[in-house]
């Protein structure tokens, strides 16, 4: 049923022109649809948002986007969070840290270790697991943390199941082996990590990609919304340089 509401959706864009982004697209991969949306670095500024100027969360893109100064080319939820929709992990906006980094085990994915963090510093983008950015002492603009990692130098997540029967809508980001381009992505349907993870490793080619939350994802780009269901905590923004 979800491949014939996609072809549905490709053929509204097409005849009515109203998806003319052309940074995203469907991707099939491992039986399910993505929507896998591709920018140039250097072409994308990329910001983190959690609160308003009266410190409340957004919670839904509709509650954000009124706030902006630019209209961004995309919106996904951004890594996972608590009842009162913090950051769990560390959270950096604008240069501020609102939330520590976590290293501890525990229950739920975000503590599925290694985990990892998405960053953003002076224009440059990463995807890197945890110790390995606290190694790095990287102090970035914008900062948020998830788990688990999907791909780690190239290599799957070594607690990820083949025959794993945890299936659910996914969403992730990872850095091209150059760092020249990101790549976002959200399942149409329920996937497991094991294939969500694959699609970042042997299809986009992304030696780095970390898992941001699953059930919940979202996304939205002009022509196109998915999810939104539920409140969300940190939120990505994608948006055109300049």
């Amino acid at each position: 049923m979800t491949a014939f509401w996609d072809f549905l959706f490709a053929i509204f864009c097409s005849v009515f022109g109203l998806c003319d982004d052309t940074s995203c697209r469907v991707m099939d991969h491992a039986g399910v649809s993505h929507t896998v949306c591709s920018y140039d670095v250097s072409k994308v500024d990329i910001r983190l948002h959690l609160k308003d100027d009266n410190g409340q969360p957004f919670g839904r893109f509709s509650n954000l986007i009124p706030s902006l100064k630019a209209e961004p080319l995309m919106l996904m939820n951004g890594g996972m969070y608590h009842d009162d929709l913090d950051a769990v992990g560390l959270y950096v906006e604008n240069g501020v840290e609102h939330q520590r980094i976590s290293t501890k085990a525990g229950w739920g994915n975000f503590h599925l270790l290694p985990n990892g963090v998405f960053w953003i510093k002076n224009g440059k983008l990463g995807v890197t697991e945890t110790k390995a950015f606290i190694k790095r002492r990287i102090k970035p603009d914008y900062a948020t943390q998830s788990g688990p990692m999907l791909v780690i130098d190239g290599r799957l997540h070594r607690r990820f199941l083949k025959d794993s029967d945890s299936r659910k809508i996914r969403n992730g980001v990872g850095l091209s082996r150059d760092g020249t381009t990101v790549y976002f992505a959200i399942s149409h349907s329920a996937t497991t990590f094991w294939n969500f993870g694959t699609l970042f490793k042997d299809a986009l080619k992304t030696p780095n990609a970390l898992f941001l939350d699953g059930t919940v994802s979202a996304i939205q780009t002009k022509g196109l919304k998915r999810g939104g269901w539920r409140q969300l905590g940190p939120l990505i923004a994608v948006y055109p340089k300049g």
